[in-house]
């Protein structure tokens, strides 16, 4: 925080090079339009740059058991429990991921480029994120402010879904709003490959979730957990061959695919189908939608789950 410069200073200054200068002006443009058409918070986030210094703002750890994809939770003030331990220094959150290897647990960790303080904090714009294209851009901004519209504590789930809803639905606006045609049809394109892979991904949490109701013996369940991944890297590399070859996401299957990491991708996909039929529910009207999900956040959280999510409390993941 204490490095935060004024967007506008920074844009004046000579001295800025043009690359940053012309991200930090598309930036402002996106920050306009996601209050003015968008209906999100027009706030003092997102109007400020700050250079970190490093590649990533913080690192977060997952951690599940063996046998289990239900991730273990952490809680702190004001935004209560959520699936996973941020550290704002990379090797202090290796450490702590060592840790929970050497008791047999399964573990990710991966770098985070933005992240919101829920309003409580103007949060800017940083160096990690400014390598984007406009439509990244627009994405993180859109994806963090809906997180200070609403935010339910203790529903990562509910509120991650909701952020990647009005995410994509912000994006198509802002392209269409330019008449950028070409790059909303890559840009849409892109995410029915995504996903596509989210999709695969899920069912592969389903699948090891009945190995692990098995009551197998743990040799057998290990056999049986890693023959679920190997199909999953079969049905990845099957994909890829039908996209021609262009695979932006094989870097994900580059990293050991296991529980912590099947758990980190259901806590923001779950529940976005549902959020999508309550947008379309009221023809797209976002003022209403936003009504409609501050209803929804006032209920208790099984009733949440089971209006949004199709699930009940104890199936949840």
């Amino acid at each position: 925080m204490s490095k935060r410069q004024p967007i506008s200073g920074v844009i004046g200054n000579p001295a800025t090079p043009a690359n940053l200068r012309a991200q930090l002006e598309a930036v402002t443009a996106i920050r306009k339009f996601a209050s003015e058409q968008l209906g999100l918070p027009n706030n003092g986030s997102y109007k400020t740059y700050a250079d970190v210094g490093r590649p990533y703002v913080v690192w977060n750890v997952v951690v599940a058991p063996e046998f289990s994809v239900e991730p273990k939770k952490w809680c702190y003030p004001i935004v209560g429990c959520v699936a996973y331990r941020g550290y704002f220094v990379e090797k202090r959150a290796r450490k702590f991921a060592d840790k929970w290897r050497a008791k047999g647990f399964d573990v990710v960790v991966g770098g985070v480029a933005a992240y919101s303080t829920l309003g409580h904090f103007d949060d800017p714009i940083l160096n990690t994120m400014v390598a984007w294209n406009d439509v990244e851009l627009a994405s993180i901004i859109f994806h963090e402010l809906t997180h200070q519209l609403l935010y339910v504590p203790n529903d990562a789930s509910f509120n991650e879904a909701l952020a990647t809803t009005v995410e994509e639905e912000g994006v198509r606006r802002w392209l269409q709003a330019q008449g950028r045609e070409k790059d909303l049809s890559e840009h849409l394109l892109e995410q029915q490959r995504y996903l596509e892979v989210i999709d695969l991904l899920i069912a592969t949490r389903d699948r090891v979730r009945t190995v692990y109701a098995s009551a197998d013996a743990p040799d057998r369940m290990r056999v049986k957990k890693q023959e679920v991944f190997a199909a999953l890297r079969q049905s990845y590399s099957d994909l890829r061959a039908q996209w021609g070859g262009r695979a932006p996401f094989d870097a994900w299957f580059k990293e050991n695919i296991n529980n912590a990491y099947l758990a980190s991708i259901a806590t923001y996909y779950t529940c976005v189908p549902g959020f999508e039929r309550e947008l379309q529910a009221v023809h797209g009207d976002l003022p209403a939608f936003y009504r409609r999900v501050h209803e929804l956040a006032k209920l208790d959280r099984q009733q949440r789950d089971t209006l949004v999510c199709g699930k009940s409390e104890d199936a949840d993941s």
